[in-house]
């Protein structure tokens, strides 16, 4: 394959996902360094590419948008940017298209690339099969490998060679000068025994009760002597706070932080407790020892990877049966 190549990777969402796939960006630099690489990405998480080394452009989408389009006027903004989209990516001239995503959308988002190579997975290792009807070379990834590995197996039709399993993260400086002042003002010493827990979730079945966090909380203080941060997203500030009431003077409320600020505060934790959520990954991909609390996902797949972190799996796939105990010994360990 010519290293001039021009190469698409489509992977929409979400903020975990992307975090995953940034190997394959990686990888594919590595094996093409003249190639042009440029990312489809959802609005929401392309904060998380832009300026990547690896890549050339950043090509971010709103489709959560689209789908919520009733009104008329909506609706036609809606043909306006699938049309604009479309010539955007015709008009790149992409020899390869990748997939990562396996849903119908990213499909059509593959085929609108008019790419002649389009890799994807095999109907059997996508989440909505018939997206596999978009691409033209299928690959069934190990089932038995964690989804870093399933995704970089989509490289196999290219000949990339060994994987560069790097997690580059942006680094904003007005972000972490804004949080190393907030943890100033608040009495605590970033990675001198931080303990951040991340309560929220997207699905309700991926949180683990907000009790047992402040529970976890109180141990964490009372016995292992640590500060503890409580992280919360859009619309997860009440359970966060719920956390924080339930452990009095052992627990600190985070401020609101965009993605930057998110990364400037785990990159200041000693530990990181969540469930399967984006917070977990992006702390696991920093280095930021991590417990990873798992309910209805699998943590052979989709656990916190790299070395020196834990995950927890709940009996049945049921978050609310990991007790407090293996948690706070899991935290403990990481934070000695």
């Amino acid at each position: 394959m010519a290293a001039e190549r021009r190469i698409a990777i489509v992977k929409l969402s979400s903020l975990g996902d992307v975090v995953h796939a940034l190997p394959v960006a990686e990888t594919l630099r590595a094996a093409f360094p003249r190639a042009r690489i440029a990312w489809v990405v959802e609005r929401r998480e392309a904060a998380l590419l832009r300026g990547h080394p690896a890549l050339d452009e950043v090509v971010a989408v709103d489709t959560r948008g689209w789908r919520r389009a009733r009104s008329l006027g909506a609706v036609l903004g809606v043909t306006g940017a699938l049309t604009e989209l479309g010539r955007h990516l015709r008009g790149e001239g992409f020899d390869v298209a990748l997939d990562l995503q396996g849903l119908l959308k990213s499909g059509l988002v593959s085929l609108a690339t008019r790419a002649p190579l389009r890799i994807g997975f095999a109907a059997g290792a996508c989440r909505e099969p018939l997206a596999a009807l978009f691409s033209n070379r299928r690959v069934t990834p190990p089932r038995d490998r964690h989804v870093v590995e399933q995704y970089l197996a989509l490289l196999t039709p290219l000949g990339t060679g060994a994987p560069r399993l790097e997690f580059r993260l942006p680094v904003d400086g007005v972000a972490e000068a804004r949080i190393d002042e907030w943890f100033a003002a608040v009495g605590l010493k970033p990675r001198r025994r931080v303990a951040v827990l991340n309560p929220g979730a997207g699905r309700r079945d991926k949180r683990w009760p907000s009790e047992r966090f402040a529970a976890l909380a109180r141990r964490l203080g009372e016995e292992a002597g640590a500060s503890t941060l409580v992280v919360w997203g859009p619309g997860e500030e009440e359970t966060a706070r719920a956390v924080v009431e339930g452990a009095p003077g052992r627990a600190t409320l985070a401020p609101a932080t965009d993605l930057l600020g998110l990364l400037a505060v785990l990159r200041r934790a000693s530990v990181v407790v969540a469930g399967d959520t984006g917070p977990l990954h992006l702390a696991a991909a920093l280095g930021t020892p991590c417990v990873g609390l798992y309910g209805p996902t699998r943590a052979a797949r989709n656990g916190p990877y790299g070395p020196g972190h834990r995950a927890l799996e709940g009996a049945g796939g049921a978050l609310p049966s990991i007790a407090t105990g293996p948690v706070f010994e899991a935290a403990a360990e990481r934070l000695a």
